[in-house]
């Protein structure tokens, strides 16, 4: 039975391959140089993205993919898959976790430890009084994961024996119950004195920065508000019950986040600590675990204007993304979009023209011919080659 289904995926992967040599109208020599590059890449990384609908992995994607294009476009399309798309799978994510703690965490620790001993940061760990105080301190830290991507689950496995259940919150609304809990527990080893001195927010993946906080009209949006919010809230009902330290050091950490995310994340959280009233953190610290290069969005970093400075390579893929593009795309999206500044959807959500893909979800901050899905009602119908699950619409 096994065997009858593996020689089942053979002949669907060779009826996929034999199609896309037929809609890029290759010959047998550039097919078969092709093949190599197609089954290794989906068999390594693309199979892999978690919305492939039954049926259906990255070769017959791509079938469909490609089809919606005109012939002497078709080459343009498959040379962005094969040169400049950047695919992050399951695996690399999970590696970029994993290093989250021992990497970001423990150095910003050893750094606080050494500071209130008096000591380097190498000395921390020589005595039984510095380890002990390291310890003490990364218990007063707190992990809220801001949204699914934040694979809470899988930095709670990595860090078994590290890190308390109960300092890691899987979601950003936390209620009242749920705060009383954990700083019962915490007092409960740390005596009842015991306050969260550090916060982290954690989500997997920022492109533009613009939707963690802003203040359109004047008022905080976004994910930094949203847990302001809630733990001030939280601060009035509680009282001493609270269990965060007044005026904790917070930190906004993202699995992987743009050059362009992180400059703009700098700005805007230092505009939210003076525009916020009272807000109930004091220093913020913005790190990452993975920074996509400032070279990586298509012909450009994200200017406002997206054509701008358009790199002589890149110019066939600007081409594609304005010629097959609806703008019911943007009609649909266009509360998120006017946000933004925008007035059109070509290069993806805040103009970021990035060529990403995440394993679990496509950032919309990508091109949308990657990830749309339209019936062309204001302009050409768009097939995504990695659909995206799209929460504003």
């Amino acid at each position: 039975m096994r065997t009858a289904v593996y020689c089942s995926l053979d002949m669907i992967n060779a009826l996929a391959l034999n199609l896309i040599a037929t809609v890029m109208n290759w010959d047998n020599e550039r097919a078969t140089a092709e093949y190599a590059w197609l089954r290794l890449m989906s068999s390594m990384k693309y199979d892999g993205y978690s919305d492939f609908r039954a049926g259906v992995r990255f070769l017959e994607s791509l079938v469909s993919w490609l089809r919606q294009f005109e012939q002497q476009d078709r080459e343009a399309a498959y040379a962005f898959v094969q040169e400049r798309m950047v695919y992050i799978s399951t695996a690399e994510m999970q590696r970029i976790i994993e290093n989250f703690i021992p990497e970001t965490v423990t150095p910003y620790l050893r750094k606080a430890v050494a500071a209130e001993l008096g000591i380097k940061p190498y000395e921390v760990w020589r005595t039984q009084a510095g380890a002990k105080a390291f310890l003490e301190h990364q218990r007063r830290c707190l992990f809220v994961g801001l949204s699914d991507g934040s694979r809470i689950d899988v930095l709670r496995r990595a860090n078994s024996g590290r890190l308390s259940q109960e300092q890691v919150v899987p979601m950003l609304n936390v209620d009242n119950e749920k705060w009383k809990g954990l700083g019962k527990d915490l007092r409960g080893e740390l005596g009842d004195d015991a306050r969260f001195q550090d916060v982290y927010l954690i989500d997997d993946f920022t492109a533009s920065g613009t939707t963690f906080i802003r203040f359109p009209d004047g008022e905080p949006k976004g994910k930094l508000a949203k847990f302001e919010q809630n733990a001030q809230e939280a601060r009035k009902a509680l009282k001493d019950d609270f269990p965060l330290a007044d005026g904790y050091t917070l930190h906004i950490h993202h699995y992987v986040s743009t050059a362009q995310a992180c400059q703009a994340l700098e700005g805007r959280v230092a505009e939210a600590g003076e525009k916020l009233t009272d807000p109930s953190f004091g220093e913020a610290h913005i790190t990452e675990g993975m920074r996509l290069p400032a070279v990586l969005p298509i012909g450009t970093s994200g200017t406002e204007d997206a054509m701008v400075a358009v790199a002589p390579s890149d110019e066939p893929y600007f081409g594609l993304c304005g010629t097959y593009y609806d703008h019911n795309l943007f009609e649909r999206l266009e509360k998120h979009c006017k946000e933004a500044g925008q007035v059109d959807m070509r290069y993806g959500y805040a103009n970021c023209a990035l060529p990403l893909v995440l394993e679990h979800n496509t950032p919309n901050n990508s091109i949308p011919i990657l990830w749309a899905e339209t019936q062309g009602k204001l302009g050409h119908p768009m097939r995504p080659l990695f659909r995206r699950r799209d929460r504003h619409g």
